[in-house]
This record gives structure tokens, C-alpha cells and sequence, in this order.
């Protein structure tokens, strides 16, 4: 496993925004999605007084960057789970509240890389897909098993995909035939079954439905639903987390979360406002930060990230 390849996205700063959190000793960061360890490394190495809590569901990726993370000893502590965990990772710890979150939601690089996980829809592998190989359905299971009307609106919901009925439909002719079990399979089928215009724009064609079945087999939406709100409600005042979306999905989710952090909560009309209807965080980005173009340059992945920042401010009203 050549871990040099890793580039982990919008690096530098993620760890600005997390910065002032960071610097008293003592400082607890958790690193929601370790991946192969690329932002947990660096947030060890710059914040030397702060202890990292990284969480990953999948088993590999856990192996990998404790091998990385092994020189800063009981520093880190990884654990196997899957974000919306977070609560119960910090109560199973004694940690009752922490300095800073990182979440990056992109899949990793290697996951992408790896051709039998079946994430990439540019070479042949086996349609699985799932980040934690020991639990859960496949790619395949859902492509061979829901019912058309659901896998309509899981390429619509989770792909923004407008042409999902004429994809579903050459789908559910070629299951009854064969099952579907490889990517390429899949690929060429989305191909011929997209109209011209549909595949002169956008890139690879297959893209956004790999994306949504990615979605679905992890519930990534789901989980990332009740894992923002966790991680807020885990932050000590003055503690900050940033969080990296990778498409809009999962940028609007965070905003909403953010804004709702954000806002006075008090009927119209108050004169002043009582300390429970006040904002109990403070919006570190002015809307979506993007990656600079030398930034996109270098790592072609970091292209649709997008980076939002928040602090807490207070506590929440009893």
C-alpha cells in the first residue's frame, strides 16, 4: 500500500480553522473519517499538546493509519465505528466534551484505489461498495433486489441523476436476465442507455449513479444527518469543528446544521433576547470555502470539496 499517493484535502486549512481550539494542552480532537490518516497525522504534529480520537468503519483503513499514527503512541486512539457513533465512542472514553472536529466525508483514496472494493466505475471489480466489509448490503444486492420505484428514487435522491427511470428500467430488463455482480457491466448499460446529449457533459456518465449507490449501501445521509448535530453537541464552548463535503447532498445538510446552530431562536417582537434563544455557534466560513486551483492542481480529488467551519459559543439552553 503506497500511502505517499494520499493527499489529504484543504489541509492547511482545516487546520487553521481548527487552530485556535487546539492550542492548550490537554485539547481533545476527533477525527470522524481517519481514512488512511493524512489529516489525524497532521493534526498530532501540529497541535503537540492535543489527543486525537479517530473514527472509521472501515477495518482497513483502521490497520493502515495505526500503523502511520503509531509514533505518537497513546496520543490517538482509533476506533472502529461509524460516525454517528461519536456519542457513544466519547461516553465508552470518559471524554465529556472536545476541543475540535474534523469530519473529511470523501471516499478514501483508498477505497477508490483498491479495485475489489468496487468504488470506481473506471475498471471492472465486484459491485460492493460497502466502507465496512463485515456488515450490510452490497451494490449488487440493491441493484438486483429493490423494487424499480426504489432504485428511481435512490439515483434521484442520492445522484441528482435526471435520466434515473431510463437507467432503472435498463436495470431491472438485464437483472432478470443475469444478476448484476461487476462495475463494467454496469457502466456500459448506463451508457447505452443515457440519450447523447445526457453523456457529453458532466464526465464519466456512470458517476452519479456509482455516487448514489454509494450512498445507499452506507447510509451516508442518514448517518451524516445524526452525526453533525452529535458532534456539535460534543464540542466544549469554544471548541470548533470543520467538515469537507463532497457534493451538494452532503454541503446543504451541514449548512442546515450550521445555520440552525447559528440562529436566534427567539419569538419576533422581544425586546431583549433571554440567554436560551441566543446562537450557540458562531459560522467560521463566510458560505462554502473551495480548494485554491493550485490546490485542484495537485490533487484532482480535492475539485468538488467544499469546507465549512463553525465554533460553539454556549451552551445549549437547559
Amino acid at each position: 500500500m503506497n500511502q505517499v499517493r494520499h493527499v489529504p484535502v484543504m489541509l492547511q486549512r482545516c487546520l487553521d480553522l481548527l487552530a485556535p481550539a487546539l492550542a492548550e494542552p490537554g485539547a481533545v480532537v476527533v477525527d470522524c473519517t481517519l481514512g488512511l490518516g493524512g489529516h489525524s497525522e497532521a493534526l498530532l504534529s501540529t497541535f503537540p499538546e492535543a489527543r486525537l480520537v479517530a473514527l472509521d468503519r472501515d477495518q482497513e483503513a483502521l490497520r493502515l493509519s495505526g500503523e502511520r499514527l503509531a509514533p505518537f503512541g497513546d496520543r490517538a486512539t482509533l476506533v472502529h465505528a461509524v460516525y454517528d457513533e461519536l456519542p457513544d465512542v466519547l461516553a465508552r472514553l470518559e471524554i465529556p466534551r472536545v476541543q475540535g472536529v474534523l469530519f473529511d466525508l470523501g471516499v478514501s483514496s483508498m477505497q477508490l484505489d483498491e479495485a475489489e472494493r468496487g468504488f470506481a466505475y473506471a475498471q471492472d471489480s465486484p459491485l460492493d461498495m460497502r466502507m465496512d466489509q463485515s456488515s450490510g448490503v452490497s451494490a449488487a444486492e440493491v441493484l438486483n433486489t429493490y423494487p424499480p420505484g426504489e432504485l428511481v428514487r435512490i439515483l434521484r435522491a442520492y445522484g441528482e441523476e435526471k435520466q434515473a427511470k431510463r437507467i432503472v428500467s435498463a436495470v431491472v430488463r438485464e437483472r432478470e436476465k443475469e444478476p448484476f455482480s461487476h462495475s463494467a457491466r454496469l457502466v456500459e448499460l448506463i451508457r447505452d442507455a443515457l440519450p447523447q446529449a445526457a453523456k457529453r457533459t458532466g464526465g464519466n456518465p456512470a458517476k452519479r449513479t456509482f455516487q448514489a449507490l454509494r450512498i445507499e449501501v452506507n447510509g451516508e445521509l442518514s448517518v451524516l444527518e445524526r452525526a453533525v448535530p452529535a458532534a456539535v453537541a460534543s464540542l466544549a464552548v469554544g471548541g470548533r469543528i470543520a467538515v469537507l463535503s463532497y457534493h451538494s447532498l452532503e454541503d446543504r445538510l451541514v449548512k442546515q446544521v450550521f445555520a440552525a446552530g447559528a440562529a436566534n431562536t427567539a419569538p419576533p417582537g422581544l425586546p431583549v433576547v433571554p440567554e436560551r434563544y441566543q446562537p450557540r455557534l458562531k459560522l467560521l466560513t463566510r458560505g462554502a470555502e473551495l480548494p485554491t486551483e493550485e490546490e485542484i492542481e495537485e490533487n484532482r480529488r480535492a475539485a468538488p470539496a467544499r469546507l465549512r467551519g463553525a465554533q460553539r459559543i454556549r451552551e445549549d439552553a437547559l
